[in-house]
């Protein structure tokens, strides 16, 4: 069965992309745990983030890296949290949260996001990149 995921980077369902190549699709959470909690997911559909092709995992921290720096830019905060859990959508991906504090990592803080909001910010992230 085709995931969530998939369906976004196929462009069969609606997202605010900050990232787009041939490995990797980034966008904006719809119900970020932080303003700026952006999705970095691979094209391969792979369940578990573990399970990723080797040079897959390895270059998903290169681009991790890259969004950070653009989402710290765009977002006032201390860092970018980072968090792999994959238990919401089957389809591996990693979270990046703008945070103060560790508290702020928690799923708890989820708020569905502003369309509109979601929008500029995505092209304020995008302008950084």
């Amino acid at each position: 069965m085709t995931s969530l995921f998939s369906k976004i980077i196929a462009g069969d369902l609606p997202s605010y992309r900050v990232y787009d190549d041939d490995q990797f699709v980034a966008f904006l959470d719809i119900n970020p745990i932080q303003r700026g909690h952006t999705l970095l997911v691979p094209r391969v559909e792979v369940d578990r983030f573990f399970d990723l092709p080797e040079p897959v995992l390895q270059a998903s921290m290169t681009v991790a890296q890259r969004l950070a720096r653009a989402i710290e830019q765009a977002v006032p905060c201390n860092r970018v949290g980072v968090l792999v859990a994959g238990l919401d959508v089957p389809h591996a991906h990693i979270h990046l949260v703008p945070i103060q504090g560790t508290g702020d990592l928690s799923f708890a803080n989820a708020r569905p996001g502003i369309p509109e909001a979601l929008g500029d910010l995505a092209i304020q992230i995008q302008t950084f990149l």
